[in-house]
C-alpha cells in the first residue's frame, strides 16, 4: 500500500496527481498539469525509458524525479531514470514545474484580471473590441514563425494564448460559451475527422486524409441541419489575398480540378501576362493583373510553398536590403534622392552579399 504521507511528510503538497504508469504510458503526453507533482506508482523499472521519452515533452532532461522502491529512494535527473538500481515495481515521483506552467492556473489568472478587484482595462474588454489584438497577435506571430526564432515564437504564442482565454472568460461571464466548450467541441472536432487515426478508416495518402476531411466536414453540415455548401464557402474571405488564393486553388484540387503536370501552370503565367499587355483601359488590366497573381500563386503551390509565407519572406529581404542603401546613404552623406539608380543599386548587391 502507498504511504502518501510517508513520500512527502510535512511538506504535502496544496496539489497532487496520482496516475497508474499503464494510464501515463497510453498518452503521448503527461495527463496531469505539470506545476503540480505528480506520482506514478506501479511502475516497472523496464517501462522507464518510455516514461523518460513521453514526461519529455514537457519537462527539461535534467527536472528532479525520484524512484521510489521498498526499500529505498534514489533522486535522479529525468534523463537517468532508465539508470535506477533495482528490479521491482516502484513508484515514480515527479517534482513540479515553477508555478505559471500549467494551462489552469493561466486560466485563474485571466480570470483574475477580470474579476471586480482585476485590471480596469482588461474588465471593460469585449469580444468586439479584443478583435484587432487577436489579429495584431496572430501576425506577430507569423512573423516569429517567418523568422525561425524560437524565443520568439514561444512569446508570441504566449500572445496569442492569452487572447484566446480572454475571450474564453468573457464567454464564462456572460453564460454563452466557456472553456470546457471550446476544448470539448474542437476535441470531439479533430477525434471526428481523423477516422484513419482514431477509428478502423483506412487512408492511402495525404489525399486521402483532404478528400475525406471535406467529406466529413459535408456530413456534420447535414446532421447539423446547415444549408449545403460549395467548398468554397468555407474559405474566410477576411484571410490575405494571398492566402485565400492558395486555399481556393487547394480546395479545388482536392475533387481533380487541377492540372495533372505543372508545364500548363507555367504556360498559364504567361498567358495571362500577354493578357496584361493587351488590356484596353485600366478596368481591364486591373483584371488581368488579378488573373495574373493567381496564377503565380498556383505555381507557389505546384511547388509546395505557402505563397503568404514566401511573399513575407521577400518583402523582408527587401526591406533590410533597403535599409541597407539608407544606411549607407547617411555614412556617405548623399541623400538618396540625389543619387543614380545605378548608385543605389551598388549598395543593393553588397546588402545581398552580407545576407
Amino acid at each position: 500500500m502507498l504511504d502518501i504521507n510517508a513520500i512527502f511528510g510535512e511538506n504535502f503538497p496544496d496539489r497532487l496527481m496520482i496516475v497508474q504508469a499503464d494510464r501515463v504510458l497510453e498518452m503521448h503526453t503527461p495527463p496531469f498539469p505539470p506545476d503540480a507533482p505528480a506520482i506514478i506508482p506501479n511502475v516497472d523499472p523496464c517501462q522507464l525509458a518510455s516514461l523518460r521519452d513521453m514526461l519529455g515533452g514537457v519537462y527539461p532532461p535534467d527536472h528532479p524525479v525520484e524512484w521510489i522502491g521498498e526499500s529505498d529512494r534514489q533522486s535522479l535527473s529525468l534523463k537517468n531514470i532508465a539508470d535506477v538500481a533495482g528490479s521491482r515495481h516502484g513508484t515514480l515521483l515527479v517534482h513540479a514545474l515553477p508555478e505559471g506552467s500549467s494551462f489552469e492556473l493561466f486560466q485563474e489568472v485571466i480570470a483574475h484580471l477580470r474579476a471586480p478587484d482585476g485590471c480596469p482595462w482588461d474588465r471593460k474588454q469585449t469580444h468586439g473590441s479584443l478583435r484587432p489584438y487577436l489579429l495584431e497577435e496572430t501576425y506577430e506571430a507569423l512573423t516569429a514563425l517567418d523568422a525561425e526564432d524560437p524565443g520568439k515564437m514561444a512569446e508570441e504564442l504566449g500572445d496569442l494564448l492569452l487572447q484566446i482565454v480572454l475571450h474564453a472568460q468573457i464567454g464564462s461571464e456572460t453564460g454563452t460559451f466557456r472553456m470546457t466548450d471550446i476544448l470539448r467541441g474542437i476535441h470531439d472536432k479533430i477525434i471526428r475527422r481523423h477516422p484513419h487515426v482514431f477509428g478502423d478508416v483506412v487512408v492511402h495518402d495525404e489525399g486521402g486524409v483532404l478528400v475525406n476531411w471535406e467529406r466529413l466536414k459535408a456530413e456534420e453540415r447535414a446532421v447539423n441541419g446547415e444549408p449545403e455548401k460549395g467548398m468554397l464557402d468555407g474559405v474566410p474571405v477576411a484571410l490575405p489575398a494571398l492566402t485565400q488564393a492558395q486555399e481556393i486553388q487547394e480546395r479545388a484540387a482536392r475533387v481533380g480540378f487541377d492540372w495533372q503536370d505543372i508545364e500548363p501552370v507555367r504556360r498559364k503565367i504567361l498567358e495571362e501576362l500577354g493578357e496584361v499587355d493587351m488590356a484596353g483601359d485600366s478596368v481591364e488590366r486591373e483584371k488581368e493583373l488579378g488573373d495574373l497573381l493567381f496564377a503565380v500563386v498556383n505555381l507557389v503551390r505546384w511547388h509546395g510553398v505557402d505563397a503568404e509565407s514566401a511573399l513575407r519572406e521577400t518583402n523582408q529581404r527587401f526591406r533590410n536590403r533597403f535599409s541597407y542603401i539608407e544606411k549607407r546613404s547617411r555614412q556617405t552623406g548623399k541623400p538618396l534622392l540625389q543619387m543614380s539608380l545605378e548608385e543605389m543599386d551598388v549598395w543593393w548587391e553588397e546588402a545581398k552579399d552580407l545576407e
